[in-house]
């Protein structure tokens, strides 16, 4: 047990009459990584900023231990009256904190230190507070949602960094790949209360989701019970009533558990409003390229997306993601190239910048287009209170305006007016930003049940992981190629490599789909077959992987028990250590296994 850092201790706060937290509880200690989950509004920023000692609790205790350094990184950087950012950084130093490490860290992130603030991008603005939070090297990092507005790049050498350090962290992140990497310990604030559990954020989903259904049938428990004293009291009570008040008293105590069990958190709602259905060809593009005068953006690249085919786009910041998409969905006319559209193509957005928000809009209005409490969805008129029910707006919050909206209201009310508008081609732009983990979840689901056909740029590895069936990478010098599966499968055919920054002129390996030519031009002297061993792992590997999933299944299982942990830490750790290898041997078989189907299908092709 290391050292206590940062302790808080039954900690409440009301706002606007409304209790945000009411016996909320954090530990810190030498060498902790604690991720902190919940909804969004339920308290999880809040009580980041308490343990900051930037919000003053109503009741509770904070205790910082005395002489430690800690650092809060906010969601929203304030560079105060700093002129530069080598300023802004350099006043997160303390006395004894060497001035070399902030330049370092600043020349790591891509930024010199002489950038004006009042110029600087969101992503640029978020690597230079992450610049000013991580130079001191403090005993305690507050993180609260350190990965938004980067690029993956910079997400995995945030990772990387983080590893590293010496220091206590405790991370707010809608991130799922990033929380798992990192944490080792789990704070759940759920209706104003915290859990502490000592499994990461990997664990965490399949103990949250047995800890709800032993919740849910505990109600259900109540409820029968409530039923069979509701029986007693319409037949009995009259004629021992005063013997048995305390009887009455004690069904009155359980209705109102019961009431309270039902505020639990509601459930998101979305659904798409489809369109008709396209032609079985929805996007040709036929080497298109785009430059802007500094090099090709976009170098002579080709594709087919047909229906029902979910594309990702993955690249750094500035690489020409936004560019490439618009050509696909003809918003951008490319410089050469053609872009050919299938029939009846219905296309719906949802842009990062929230630019067509406007600020005066009241939420109603921003999803009626301010005519009339209607909202049409799948040709069923919805009232407008109810559509923003299902994307957890309150009733009273019809006269909001957008301006006093939080970013993960905003982002919600974005994908509530994309989503309204009928389509068979939906065009998502970072649509992960400000979600909270459990949003993230319905939305994977609506978009795996949308019959259309799906265009998405994401920064989320986990989220393109868990959606897309392609993805497209820059490979520098303006050249995109496209690669079957995820995120990871991307960087497993590219023997571990993610992708070359822009303008590099070393190409990373090409997708294992492309056809080699033989460097004379002609044709092959003898044709690729598979051999003995490939055709052999294409037989055994399905038992392999199906094996591989039942094990995977017994030992979840296993730690779905919430009481395991307790009763024997020993053989939780073993199981837990169990799990991770057999879902990494998963992953290595069901890669395999694609990449032996690829080759087969390309040596059939070619046959």
């Amino acid at each position: 047990m290391g050292i206590p850092l940062l302790t808080l201790q039954n900690i409440a706060l009301t706002f606007g009459g409304t209790p945000l937290l009411e016996d909320a509880s954090l530990s810190v200690t030498e060498g902790d990584r604690i991720c902190i989950v919940g909804r969004n509004g339920s308290g999880k920023s809040t009580l980041m900023k308490i343990a900051a000692g930037l919000v003053e609790p109503d009741r509770g205790t904070r205790f910082v231990h005395p002489g430690i350094t800690l650092r809060y990184l906010p969601q929203e950087p304030d560079f105060g009256t700093h002129k530069t950012v080598g300023a802004y950084v350099g006043s997160g130093l303390g006395p004894g904190d060497d001035p070399h490490q902030a330049r370092v860290i600043l020349d790591d992130l891509g930024l010199t230190g002489e950038e004006e603030p009042g110029t600087l991008s969101g992503g640029e603005a978020r690597r230079a507070a992450l610049a000013k939070t991580l130079a001191p090297n403090p005993d305690v990092l507050l993180l609260d949602e350190p990965t938004n507005h980067l690029d993956i790049q910079v997400i995995e050498w945030l990772e990387k960094r983080l590893g590293q350090m010496r220091s206590a962290m405790v991370l707010i992140s809608h991130d799922r790949r990033f929380l798992s990497n990192l944490s080792r310990a789990t704070v759940w604030v759920d209706r104003g209360v915290t859990r502490s559990i000592a499994i990461g954020f990997g664990q965490f989903e399949a103990w949250r989701d047995e800890a709800l259904a032993q919740e849910e049938l505990e109600r259900h428990k109540l409820a029968r019970k409530i039923e069979r004293e509701a029986d007693w009291l319409r037949y009995g009570v009259t004629a021992r009533r005063k013997r048995n008040v305390r009887r009455l008293a004690a069904l009155n105590a359980m209705r109102e558990a019961k009431r309270t069990a039902n505020r639990g958190p509601g459930q998101v709602k979305l659904e798409a409003a489809e369109g008709g259905l396209s032609g079985k060809l929805v996007i040709e593009a036929k080497g298109v390229s785009k430059s802007f005068g500094v090099g090709p953006i976009v170098d002579a690249f080709s594709i087919r997306i047909h229906r029902r085919d979910r594309v990702g786009v993955a690249g750094p910041n500035g690489a020409g993601k936004t560019t490439l998409i618009n050509m696909l969905t003809g918003k951008l006319a490319p410089d050469e190239g053609t872009v050919r559209f299938g029939a009846n193509i219905e296309t719906a957005s949802l842009e990062q910048s929230r630019d067509s928000l406007k600020p005066e809009w009241t939420v109603a209005d921003a999803l009626t287009g301010g005519s009339g409490d209607l909202v049409v969805v799948n040709g069923v008129a919805k009232h407008v209170a109810s559509y923003m029910q299902d994307f957890l707006f309150l009733p009273e919050q019809m006269r909001t305006p957008v301006k006093v909206l939080s970013g993960g209201e905003r982002a919600r009310l974005m994908l509530a007016r994309a989503l309204a508008k009928p389509s068979n081609l939906l065009v998502l732009d970072e649509p992960t930003n400000d979600l909270d983990i459990e949003t993230l979840d319905v939305l994977e689901e609506m978009l795996a049940d949308y019959a259309g056909t799906l265009i998405l740029i994401s920064h989320d590895r986990d989220f393109l992981d868990r959606v897309v069936t392609s993805i497209i990478v820059p490979e520098g010098n303006g050249r995109w190629i496209e690669y079957a599966g995820g995120w990871s499968d991307m960087v497993a055919q590219r023997g571990g490599a993610p992708f070359s920054p822009p303008g590099s002129a070393k190409p990373a390996k090409a997708d294992r789909r492309e056809k080699k030519q033989p460097a004379d031009g002609g044709e092959a002297k003898a044709k690729r077959r598979l051999s003995f061993n490939e055709k052999h792992a294409l037989e055994t590997l399905p038992a392999k992987i199906a094996s591989l999933e039942k094990e995977i299944a017994d030992l979840q299982e296993r730690l779905h028990d919430p009481a395991f942990y307790a009763k024997d830490r020993e053989a939780f750790d073993k199981v837990s250590a169990a799990l991770v290898k057999a879902q990494a041997a998963l992953a290595e078989a069901e890669h395999r296994w694609l990449e032996l189907e690829i080759l087969r299908d390309e040596l059939s092709a070619s046959s």
